[in-house]
């Protein structure tokens, strides 16, 4: 592609509404300043609010020492980089979630992007969510395998197309995720499992990005909510949203384990996050069972948003704390976004080709340190 053609497309973003730009957003805890314009953020995936809490980082500070202080692993695990924090991070992690074993990785699209190509091969036939996460997406363009993607939450149509494939494939692979990062609905964890165990040749990958740490009673997600854990073959989540860390995870069988430590690329050829950053995870897991007041706040001020935005007629397919206003074109919800922003709310329009041509949003990404009053405020601006 020449430098006229990368010109070009920029221009045709342009024209569209579908060009970004890095906005210099400067963070004051809950707040926003853009431009000197003070704003509540509601586009952070900061789920329990427990990035902006203060008293956690002083406590976790007080366990460090300039000795532990590591800020950096400098190699791949695979070479020096396998310090002890990694191993208790993951024992925690598997005693936790009550498997056998669990692996950690650099972030959720360092985790869809390489377990998926690691496992898959030419006889594998993987069947995911129509509504996938782009990471998801890019790990099934990476791997060898055949996808044919089905009909968001379309379990009749997903268990014709299991029928008809299941005998020409070695493996069948389901993969969606539990929580839809843009909608903001739930997959049916049970049923998928259900039709899973019909069939002896076909496999279950869950993506738990925006449900690990504000649903089920110890936050560990859809799968705890609906009892199902050990029924999921490749179980992922991620740090970096609700727990205010980062990085990723898997949960799975011991077996499983060992062969993404031998045949993942995005795992075996990077270096490994910074022990500080495992140190911080581990103690910030400690505290997850114990934040059901967060959870139960957060979904109650979710539901409050989602009913008043269903009564002003937009179509809202929400269960969650991620919670869309779909407005159609990409121009009229430039505009709303703005309307917002200006009113000290900062909500970002999301359009193609995050999401399909004609479903252009603002997608109001709730935490638990939101107040009822903010909540009531946001639906009052938009009932104008």
């Amino acid at each position: 592609m020449t430098l006229e053609h990368i010109n070009q497309e920029l221009q045709t973003l342009k024209e569209k509404k579908n060009y970004r730009s890095l906005p210099p957003l400067i963070h004051e805890g809950r707040d926003v300043l853009l431009n000197g314009q003070r704003m509540l953020n509601l586009s952070s995936n900061d789920y329990l609010g427990l990035s902006n809490d203060i008293s956690l980082r002083k406590e976790f500070l007080k366990t460090l020492t300039p000795e532990t202080f590591l800020p950096t692993s400098s190699s791949s695990r695979l070479l020096t980089g396998n310090f002890s924090d990694y191993q208790k991070l993951e024992q925690q992690l598997a005693t936790m979630f009550g498997t056998e074993s669990a692996l950690i990785f650099n972030s959720g699209y360092h985790a869809n992007t390489g377990i998926l190509p690691a496992i898959c091969n030419t006889h594998t036939l993987i069947l995911a969510d129509k509504l996938v996460h782009a990471s998801l997406i890019d790990g099934i363009k990476l791997s060898s395998a055949k996808c044919i993607r089905y009909r968001h939450n379309d379990i009749s149509q997903l268990q014709r197309l299991i029928a008809e494939n299941h005998n020409a494939y070695e493996q069948l692979i389901i993969v969606t995720e539990s929580i839809f990062s843009m909608d903001g609905d739930e997959a049916d964890l049970p049923a998928l499992i259900q039709l899973k165990k019909s069939y002896s040749n076909v496999l279950l990958y869950v993506d738990e990005a925006h449900a690990f740490g504000v649903r089920g009673k110890k936050g560990l997600g859809c799968a705890e909510e609906q009892d199902c854990i050990n029924d999921i073959d490749f179980l992922v989540g991620t740090f970096g949203k609700a727990i205010a860390s980062a990085g990723a995870y898997i949960v799975c069988r011991q077996l499983i384990r060992e062969y993404l430590i031998n045949k993942m690329r995005t795992f075996i050829f990077t270096t490994a996050l910074p022990p500080i950053n495992i140190q911080w995870t581990s103690w910030m897991l400690e505290r997850l069972s114990a934040l059901q007041h967060k959870r139960a706040h957060l979904l109650q001020i979710s539901e409050k948003l989602k009913v008043a935005l269903t009564a002003k007629g937009y179509n809202c397919p929400s269960v969650s704390h991620i919670v869309p206003m779909i407005i159609g074109a990409s121009e009229d919800t430039i505009l709303k976004a703005e309307e917002l922003q200006r009113k000290g709310f900062y909500a970002l329009p999301v359009r193609p080709p995050t999401v399909p041509d004609g479903t252009s949003r603002i997608r109001f990404s709730l935490t638990a340190d939101i107040t009822e009053h903010e909540i009531d405020q946001l639906i009052k601006l938009i009932n104008e």
